[in-house]
């Protein structure tokens, strides 16, 4: 860029490490840099501090999933695949990132999904190798074990209660001929049964309060909130620093190293506005291009999900405490006093995950069961059933589809252009159309038929591939665990190499979901934070070899 980009700017000071992004990510990178008191750090984020109640409440989550303080709010732009609607993309925007206003749900992937990395050359990467920063990041409350560690900065709980509807879907899966499985991140991955959580004594464990909280009061580390990173400060090929902006006023901050960590939608975002991208798209933007890079802002996956709605034949769901007064209040009263109760749950209880085909080595079907259902949904907010009711969601965990995230404007306040290319293969759309038919499978079984009034959405009369495909067309959608779009790998077309340092560019790292070459078999959040761990341990490795 040039010179007078930095115009007005105030000098923010000179640093080791310079963090853009405070997610899931970000943070254990910020708490990991910073850990040995030998390196100063300076952590930005554009969001404000974690401090509003519904962040740390587990059931809150459902309060910030249209609160544009602290979440992105994006939107794609129309998917053909999806009968041209658009996909709502909630990101977390405030210390924590995404892991404070996420579903809680703590499932790392299945461990051939590192294996897979690690035999398209990210040395470093395979399973083994990625296993002890999963440990390391863990305070397990089972205790430790082969695949799981205590003493981390992130807990990770069984959900305390016994609630009698999650427990009859799994005897209902039982019956369907699906396996129990207590640990979807322990030896294998397939099964049914309850997921782990990050919550701890009813209260949302995210990155923040498990890697920043305990290192907030550090004199070399400096967080910085309120504050968009708008461009990196790049001199030749080499970057030595960031410029942000922080109510209205623009900083200059110097680093000798920076590591982008604002994820799969933010961090190619900023790279391309600095420059780092596809040469013919920055030119007609008028940015000048630093390093010609195709596929930042490429390889963009995510999983798609769809629910099922049943209506329940009894008043023991979320529906029934969001519809009453008096049930709130009984609530709230639990929470206040016991810190149990609905409004410490997330009301994601159950699922497991399946295999579309059985020729295939692993899942590629996951299920999630909510104790709700929802009458309307939009970008605002959701509004329940007045009455009790469950949904019962499949989700495709391992996508062909391949979208792009795009500049929209040289202004870096301006949300980029998100497609994902849904649903544009057969394998896409059969596998879909599997997981809801073992969802039906399943909601058919003894256990489970005296919980159930009837199916809401489709509805029973929806049965023919046909039928089921413009269902899936009309109301499927993101399950919002987009990655990929810094992709790692050991070709030239690559954005990162294995120690997440950028091709062609110096002094520069990403360390996000947007490195992975191929999206996790289950929710990103663990996968991020030991994605984390192990980029704070090459960087240090680097820094005391350089020296």
């Amino acid at each position: 860029m040039t010179s007078k980009d930095g115009a007005g700017a105030l000098d923010a000071g000179s640093y080791d490490f310079i963090v853009v992004g405070a997610g899931s990510a970000g943070s254990v990178l910020a708490a990991r840099l910073s850990e040995s008191g030998r390196y100063r750090v300076l952590l930005l984020e554009a969001g404000p501090a974690d401090r509003n109640p519904w962040i740390h409440l587990p059931m809150g989550y459902s309060k910030l999933y249209a609160d544009a303080r602290y979440n992105w709010m994006y939107e794609s732009e129309p998917e053909p695949g999806l009968n041209g609607r658009t996909s709502y993309q909630p990101r977390g925007k405030t210390l924590g990132g995404s892991s404070s206003i996420n579903g809680m749900m703590y499932v790392r992937g299945n461990r051939r999904d590192f294996d897979d990395w690690a035999k398209a050359g990210c040395s470093g990467w395979s399973y083994d190798e990625v296993l002890p920063y999963f440990r390391k990041a863990e305070d397990q409350s089972r205790g430790a074990d082969a695949y799981h560690g205590v003493g981390g900065p992130l807990k990770v709980s069984d959900q305390s209660f016994d609630r009698e509807l999650p427990n009859a879907l799994c005897a209902a899966a039982r019956q369907a001929g699906l396996a129990d499985n207590p640990d979807f991140n322990g030896a294998e991955q397939d099964g049914f049964g309850y997921y782990q959580m990050n919550i701890h004594k009813g209260r949302r464990w995210s990155a923040a309060r498990g890697y920043l909280a305990p290192a907030r009061r550090r004199p070399n580390l400096r967080i910085v909130t309120g504050a968009l990173t708008e461009r990196l400060i790049v001199s030749g090929q080499q970057v030595q620093g960031v410029r942000y902006r922080q109510n209205g006023q623009l900083y200059e901050a110097r680093g000798r190293e920076t590591v982008v960590s604002a994820g799969t939608i933010a961090s190619p975002q900023l790279l391309m506005l600095s420059g780092i991208g596809p040469a013919g798209p920055l030119a007609s933007l008028g940015i000048d291009c630093i390093a010609d890079r195709a596929e930042v802002g490429a390889n963009l996956q995510d999983h798609t999900c769809i629910q099922l709605m049943f209506r329940c034949t009894r008043p023991i769901t979320v529906n029934d405490l969001a519809n009453s007064l008096v049930r709130k209040a009984a609530a709230g009263l639990q929470y206040l006093f016991l810190r149990s109760g609905y409004l410490a749950e997330t009301g994601i209880y159950v699922g497991g995950f399946a295999r579309s085909d059985p020729s295939l080595d692993r899942p590629d079907v996951q299920m999630a069961m909510a104790a709700w259902t929802v009458a309307e949904r939009s970008i605002k907010g959701a509004r329940p059933h007045p009455f009790s009711g469950f949904s019962f969601s499949p989700e495709h965990v391992n996508p062909d589809a391949r979208g792009t995230i795009q500049l929209r404007s040289a202004d870096p306040a301006a949300p980029p252009r998100i497609q994902f290319n849904f649903f544009q293969s057969d394998y896409d759309i059969n596998a879909m159309l599997f997981g809801i038919r073992l969802v039906r499978r399943i909601t058919e079984q003894p256990a489970i038929q005296p919980y159930i009034a009837g199916e809401l959405q489709p509805g029973r009369e929806v049965r023919s591939d046909a039928e089921l495909i413009e269902f899936i067309r009309d109301k499927a959608g993101s399950d919002i665990h987009a990655a990929g779009t810094c992709r790692m790998g050991a070709d030239a077309n690559a954005v990162v190499d294995a120690r997440l340092r950028v091709n062609g560019v110096g002094g520069l790292r990403v360390a996000d979901a947007s490195i992975m070459p191929r999206v996790v078999r289950g929710n990103t959040h663990a996968a991020t934070v030991m994605i984390g761990e192990k980029a704070a341990d090459m960087m240090l490795e680097d820094t005391k070899s350089s020296v």
